[in-house]
C-alpha cells in the first residue's frame, strides 16, 4: 500500500480535545490527520490506540494529544473522469462501476460529490450534491471529444482550488484515467501542491483501452507513455496522501472501489500541537508508523502551516 495521509487544521475538536484536557484556546492550531493501518495480508486494522503510533514532524517526535476511530465524518468526494480518445473503450464501464460506488459510498444528506469530465478542456458536468440521481445523470453525459487532449493536472488543480478548498471534514478526489496528461499546460508539481493545500487524498485508478488494439509502432509509444503515465498517478497519489489502483484482469473497477470505500471508512483520527510557535505557511514533513513494524500506516507525508 502506498501511503496516504490526510491533514486538515481545526481551531475547534470538541470530540477530541474532551479526550485530553478540560479547556483549549480556539487560536491554538491543531493538526488533525487521517490515516489507515494494514497488516501484511493487506487487512485494515481497526483497534489500536494512541500508543501504538509513532508521530515525528520535521523529524521532531510529536505527543499525540487526539486520538479517534473514525468511520462516520461527513465525506466530500470529487471524481474526475478522462474522456479523451484513449478511453473510448472503457468509458461504458467507468461510468456504471461510479454509479454503484455512489450508491454505495453517499449518504444522503451527510455526504456529498461532484464530477468533472477532462479531454480538451476541463468540465463540471455536477457540482456538489447529496443526490445519486443527479451523479448518475452526470455520469450519463459522459462523451468522447474528437479532439486530442488530456487536461489531467488541470483537472485536479482546479477541483482542488475551486471545490474541495472551500470544504470541511473528510476529503478525496478519484481520478479514472490512464494517467496520460496531453496538451495540459499545468504540470504535476502544480497539481499536487493545490491537492494539498486543499487537504485531499487522491486516488487514481488506472483505466485504458489495450495497447494491443493499435499497430505496434503506435502500440510502443503508448505502452511507453502509459508506464511514464502510472508513475505519475502513484507520485500524486502519494504526495497527497492517497493510493494509485490498476485495473487489471485480477482487479476489477468494482474491486478498486470497494478497497476505496472500505479505507475512507476504516481511519484513525490523529491530532496533535506543532512544537513550534504556529503556521508559517511552510511544508512540513510528518513520519507517521507504528510500534509494530509488521502493519504499514497509510499516510501522507506532510502539510501546508496554514
Amino acid at each position: 500500500m502506498k501511503s496516504r495521509l490526510w491533514i486538515v487544521f481545526w481551531t475547534v475538536a470538541p470530540a477530541l480535545l474532551a479526550q485530553d484536557v478540560p479547556s483549549l484556546s480556539v487560536n491554538v492550531n491543531v493538526v488533525s490527520i487521517l490515516a489507515t493501518v494494514h497488516d501484511r495480508d493487506g487487512r485494515i486494522v481497526k483497534n489500536l490506540t494512541a500508543e501504538d503510533f509513532i508521530l515525528k514532524e520535521d523529524g521532531v517526535p510529536q505527543k499525540i494529544r487526539y486520538f479517534a476511530h473514525e468511520s462516520d465524518l461527513p465525506l466530500t468526494v470529487g471524481l474526475l473522469v478522462d474522456t479523451s480518445r484513449s478511453q473510448q473503450g472503457v468509458l461504458a464501464q467507468e461510468s456504471q462501476a461510479s454509479a454503484t460506488f455512489f450508491n454505495q459510498v453517499l449518504r444522503e444528506g451527510k455526504d456529498q460529490a461532484f464530477v468533472v469530465k477532462f479531454d480538451t478542456r476541463v468540465e463540471t458536468l455536477q457540482g456538489l450534491t447529496s443526490s445519486r440521481n443527479e451523479l448518475a445523470s452526470a455520469l450519463n453525459q459522459l462523451a468522447i471529444p474528437e479532439d486530442y487532449a488530456t487536461l489531467l493536472y488541470s483537472a485536479v488543480k482546479q477541483s482542488s482550488d475551486e471545490t474541495m478548498e472551500k470544504q470541511a471534514g473528510q476529503k478525496a478526489l478519484i481520478v479514472l484515467t490512464d494517467g496520460v496528461a496531453y496538451r495540459d499546460d499545468t504540470s504535476i508539481g502544480t497539481a499536487i501542491e493545490f491537492a494539498q493545500r486543499a487537504d485531499t487524498l487522491l486516488y487514481s485508478i488506472r483505466f485504458s483501452d489495450p495497447v494491443q488494439a493499435y499497430r505496434p509502432f503506435r502500440a510502443a509509444i503508448l505502452s511507453a507513455a502509459k508506464e511514464r503515465g502510472k508513475v505519475e498517478l502513484e507520485r500524486m497519489a502519494k504526495e497527497t496522501g492517497g493510493v494509485s489502483f490498476g485495473v487489471t484482469r485480477k482487479q476489477s473497477i468494482d474491486a478498486i472501489y470497494s478497497e476505496i470505500e472500505e479505507t475512507l471508512r476504516s481511519q484513525y483520527s490523529i491530532g496533535y500541537t506543532p512544537s513550534r510557535a504556529g503556521p508559517d505557511g511552510k511544508y512540513h514533513k510528518i513520519k507517521l508508523v507504528t510500534k509494530d513494524q509488521r502493519l504499514t500506516v497509510d499516510a501522507r507525508d506532510g502539510y501546508f502551516a496554514k
